[in-house]
């Protein structure tokens, strides 16, 4: 509203009062009943923070002595500053300034030197927390995703520091693999290669992998993160890699582990087999999709049903895998669907062989005289008639179990062939309703060519090439010229109906970038299926964050078939199986598994490679030695990972299983959580962990995928040590990082950039600002100065209350990981809230109160309460900063069990205070409402101001008036308060407040400024404003009629003169 200068209009307003557009915003809800005294939090958005006018700046209002005393320092009038050393100015040398570059590695330093970490964990006397750490890839540098998960982790283990746990984490590394492997590969040139042995080969994948290990764990360490990072785990270090084959013997054991020949996810570009974990869906994919058809040569249905259409019958198959077809063994249908058998006419005259846009083309099916009959869904007709531009006249319908050992003629090698009844994976969703069937090439098509003993053909070799099997393909590329020429084949003998390209999911190599096939080859699988139940059963017993990631896991194990664990590859853990020269039987038992795991324990795995058969086989089977011959397949990089429950909890001294949280990308739930998951309830019938956080992926400002070519990716060493243009890239330090990571909600994927970092800086430098100032002013402060709780101002009581619920709220949700809801609140809290009305109001007692006077100690009792609870509250996200702050506590902080904590982290996390909770019900209302009338008091100074009535805000007297008596009354009483700390005056920042009891024109008619207000929708108040009475205090800058009165100092008020004067303020103090 508009303050009116007319002493006779008054506004009676709806709703609450705002001399501005922008509307106020109430900060916490106060509820009356005592059960309901926590605060809840309102209106807070990511990265908000107010704006300077927001509330009316205390810069025009509180600074007055401090300036007084700065002017004096800096060489003004001597009469100017003659009181500036009475005045207590903050002093610290906590700097402003974070120089994060310096800084923080000078207190990581302190931290390893001092052993900090392990310090703690050992004296703490709770329970342990295990959160066991997921091994990154050591194959290059960091990227963000790895910044989030680490810092996640390291808050976690940091705030269980802080409740007296026992912490124990163990970083590890993933070292085995393809993707080392291709790095030392791509590091040498062609002649290096052709004289690589697999010794050598390894020698280098394994020194490539230490030595990224090495400047991963530098990245990780400048993060800030605590870990025993001189005992780490790597899954190359022999006795993980024992641990491993003994989980694998295990599996073993339990007749979980079988060598079969089937088809597998395999990669050509890789030249090995994959895992469903190693596998991506990248959009665009577009494949060659046909129609092609197949002739029936005999119908053995009852009745002859089909005998008429005889030889002219054919079935028509749609397929995006053409290079497929020479592999086929049978065509599939489904029992329960109708086929009709429909005759071809002539395509329409304007109809050409090939689509306007080039993309379809016509095949010369439709181009003969005679034209067959086909067989199709029969739900299809209308839309194959639709795509083959034809009509298609339906002869006769028949169910699908009706064709089953129908026989036709393969359109390659022209064996016989059977129609089979497949599962329910044959829908008319698309293509023709009938399925061509390559056991060798496709789950479902092994799946039912097990049923009928269908032949697993698959004449592709580890290159994707076709192999003398299919003769005249022999050699091409079947993701290639191998699938262009069985095309033309089919084309040319009269078999495709017709060719469009067909936009899918296709699998690529996760490594390589490269599409994969479908081939089967002899490998090693994990039985699921003999552990499903219990996998599942597992996994309900497991606290998953977010919630709906348990559906997500279930739903993939649920589904999951064998797990393909061999890999044609060098660089891994050996599968410890020998296979007889003659017969190929495999030997591999309990006794041989032992005798290798005790070997690569003393020696590691290379010792498979370089070690002879005779050498390798136990005592019982050394004279047989000359009959048997390594194996030469690795195990799945899952496999290895998956282990690491035996590897680390199992085997590390302290640790044990199962582990309280494991923490990882949302992408582990086909990687890390589930081989763990296979590997442990296999082997120990229990999940390897009780609770599992997943976090989303790390995507740019305005949510596109990071990546080089866009320019948009943010570097984590770059975001804390700056780049190469300081203005472009700013050094922000690992706080600032961390700051971030505690900002987002990792539940779903998280947005970084420019501008989101310079909005955590900021708050992180009004962070520091604040503690700054509680640390400023408590540089003279003794924990023998405290006031007890019991003495202290209601306004003090009422801070305390304010900060015990924010300490309990923010304890609630590190529990519930839920840390950006801790980032809201020391945003609103500590930033905004305290710095705008406690720490405003406590400028003036603080600076000019008087050293040693109750006021000034009651409010450094206060501040030294918010300084120990906030610097503890943060610092498992802002480590280094809580930390700096701590070495410059200006007194010493002894824990419960009389402890002095050197380092915050020694300090344990704040107790719970059930007095300051139990302030009373009523008072909180109340406080509510003085808040709220603080607020409205601010917009008529600032009406007041903009009409040139005053400048500073102490220049100013404030009238109130309230019909509510009850309200009317604790306003006079604050008015004539005994203790200056809460005088109503003090918490408005003016020099004088007045209650009217009513609004005669006497009394308000010399009040320029007016206007009614509504206070929490209820209470109705009338401010007005008008200049203070008396003169202005030289030192305190507060009007008062008293100064003039004292000789000794003319120019001072009553509190002043008696600070001045040597007396110390007595608790009933004088109001000016």
């Amino acid at each position: 509203m508009a303050m009116q200068t007319s002493t006779y209009r008054v506004l009676s307003l709806q709703s609450r009062s705002s001399f501005r557009k922008a509307p106020s915003t109430a900060i916490f809800e106060f509820r009356r009943r005592s059960s309901d005294r926590v605060l809840s939090l309102l209106c807070i958005t990511y990265y908000s923070t107010l704006s300077s006018t927001e509330f009316c700046s205390s810069k025009r209002r509180s600074r007055g002595p401090v300036m007084a005393a700065k002017k004096a320092t800096e060489g003004a009038k001597q009469e100017d500053g003659k009181y500036k050393h009475t005045v207590d100015l903050p002093t610290t040398k906590f700097g402003m300034r974070a120089n994060s570059t310096v800084r923080e590695p000078e207190i990581q330093k302190i931290w390893d030197e001092k052993q900090v970490f392990k310090r703690v964990a050992e004296r703490n006397s709770g329970g342990s927390f295990i959160l066991h750490d997921g091994p990154p890839y050591a194959n290059g540098d960091l990227h963000m995703g790895h910044a989030l998960n680490k810092i996640l982790k390291d808050i976690i283990n940091r705030y269980k520091l802080l409740q007296n746990c026992k912490v124990d984490y163990i970083p590890g590394w993933d070292c085995h693999g393809l993707p080392i492997e291709l790095k030392v590969l791509q590091s040498l040139d062609q002649d290096a290669r052709k004289g690589l042995t697999p010794l050598k080969l390894r020698a280098k994948a394994a020194k490539f992998a230490k030595n990224t290990v090495k400047t991963q764990m530098a990245s990780f360490k400048r993060y800030g993160v605590w870990g025993d990072w001189d005992h780490p785990y790597l899954t190359l270090d022999p006795e993980y890699e024992a641990a491993q084959i003994e989980v694998f013997g295990q599996m073993v054991f339990q007749g979980y582990i079988f060598r079969g020949r089937k088809p597998v996810h395999w990669s050509p570009s890789s030249r090995t087999a994959l895992a469903e974990a190693e596998l991506e869906y990248p959009d665009g994919h577009v494949s060659k999709s046909i129609y092609a058809i197949f002739r029936l040569v005999s119908s053995p249905t009852s009745g002859g049903i089909l005998d008429e259409f005889l030889p002219n019958l054919c079935l028509a198959i749609w397929t995006t895998t053409p290079w497929t077809i020479p592999a086929n063994a049978a065509v599939a249908v489904n029992a329960k669907l109708e086929y009709a058998v429909v005759e071809v006419h002539s395509p329409s005259p304007d109809v050409s062989n090939s689509s306007a846009d080039g993309k379809k083309k016509l095949g010369n099916v439709f181009k003969e005289r005679e034209k067959p009959f086909l067989i199709i869904a029969s739900e299809l007709v209308s839309t194959l008639e639709a795509k083959w531009g034809v009509k298609l006249v339906v002869k006769k319908i028949l169910l699908g179990s009706d064709l089953e050992h129908c026989r036709y003629t393969h359109p390659v090698d022209r064996r016989e062939c059977p129609v089979v009844v497949g599962g329910d994976y044959i829908t008319t969703e698309s293509g023709t309703g009938l399925v061509h069937t390559a056991p060798g090439h496709g789950q479902e098509d092994y799946i039912t060519g097990l049923k009928y003993g269908l032949p697993i053909l698959s004449p592709v070799d580890d290159d994707g090439k076709f192999t003398e099997e299919v003769g005249k393909f022999s050699g091409l590329d079947v993701l290639g010229d191998g699938n262009v020429a069985v095309i033309e084949y089919l084309d040319e003998n009269s078999s495709i109906i017709m060719v469009e390209p067909y936009k899918h999911k296709y699998p690529y190599d996760w490594r390589t970038k490269k599409p994969t096939i479908f081939r089967a080859t002899a490998q090693w699988f994990a039985s699921v299926e003999g552990f499903r139940k219990a996998a599942m059963d597992a996994i309900n017993q497991v606290t998953w964050v977010p919630s709906q990631a348990e559906n997500r896991i279930s739903a993939m194990t649920s589904s999951r078939s064998d797990w393909c664990i061999s890999r044609q590859r060098t660089w891994g853990v050996p599968i410890p199986v020998f296979y007889h020269v003659d017969t190929k039987e495999p030997l591999m038992n309990g006794e041989t598994i032992d005798h290798i795991k005790s070997i690569i324990a003393q020696k590691g795995s290379d010792a498979w490679w370089y070690m002879t058969v005779e050498e390798l086989l136990p005592d019982t089977y050394r004279d047989k030695a000359s009959n048997y011959e390594k194996g030469t397949d690795t195990m799945d990089v899952w496999f290895d990972s998956g282990s690491s429950w035996a590897a680390v909890l199992e085997k590390r001294k302290g640790l044990s299983g199962p582990a309280d949280l494991y923490v990882e990308g949302t992408d582990q739930h086909r990687g890390w959580f589930q081989s763990s998951l296979l590997t442990s309830v296999a082997t120990k019938g229990k999940a390897p962990y009780s609770g599992v956080i997943t976090h989303g992926f790390v995507l740019d400002e305005r949510g596109l995928k990071m990546s080089k070519s866009l320019g948009n990716v943010v570097d984590p060493n770059t975001v804390i040590e700056g780049g190469k243009n300081s203005k472009e890239a700013p050094s922000y330090g690992a706080d600032v990082l961390r700051l971030w990571v505690s900002s987002v909600d990792y539940t779903g994927d998280v947005l970084i950039g420019p501008q989101v970092l310079r909005q955590m800086s900021d708050i992180y430098r009004k962070l520091r600002g604040t503690l700054r100032f509680l640390l400023a002013n408590l540089h003279d402060w003794e924990v023998d100065n405290a006031i007890q709780y019991n003495d202290l101002p209601l306004i003090d009581q009422h801070a305390l209350f304010q900060l015990e619920n924010i300490v309990k709220n923010i304890r609630e949700n590190y529990e519930n990981y839920q840390f950006f809801k801790i980032f809201q609140i020391i945003q609103r809290f500590v930033i905004v809230d305290l710095s705008n009305f406690y720490f405003d109001v406590a400028k003036d007692r603080l600076y000019v109160g008087g050293t040693t006077s109750f006021t000034r100690r009651c409010c450094q009792t206060v501040l030294a309460a918010h300084l120990l609870s906030i610097v503890r509250i943060i610092a498992p996200i802002l480590p280094h900063l809580a930390e700096d702050v701590w070495q410059h506590l200006p007194f010493q902080y002894t824990t419960e069990d009389g402890n002095a904590a050197e380092f915050v982290f020694e300090s344990r996390w704040p107790s719970v205070n059930e007095q300051w909770l139990a302030f009373p019900s009523e008072e909180v209302d109340f406080w509510g409402k003085v808040l709220e009338l603080r607020t409205e008091v601010n917009k008529a100074l600032e009406e007041a101001r903009t009409g040139k009535l005053i400048g500073s805000s102490l220049e100013a007297k404030v009238y109130l008036q309230t019909s509510d008596d009850s309200l009317a009354a604790r306003l006079k009483e604050m008015c004539q308060a005994h203790n200056d700390a809460g005088a109503l005056h003090r918490i408005f920042i003016t020099s004088q407040v007045e209650v009217l009891s009513s609004l005669e024109n006497e009394q308000i008619k010399n009040i320029p400024y007016g206007g009614e207000y509504l206070i929490q929708g209820e209470n109705k108040v009338w401010i007005g404003v008008s200049r203070a009475e008396g003169s202005k205090c030289e030192r305190c800058w507060n009007f008062s009629p008293q100064v003039g009165s004292f000789a000794e100092h003319p120019s001072l008020c009553s509190r002043c003169f008696n600070v001045v004067g040597g007396e110390a303020l007595p608790a009933l103090a004088a109001v000016s």
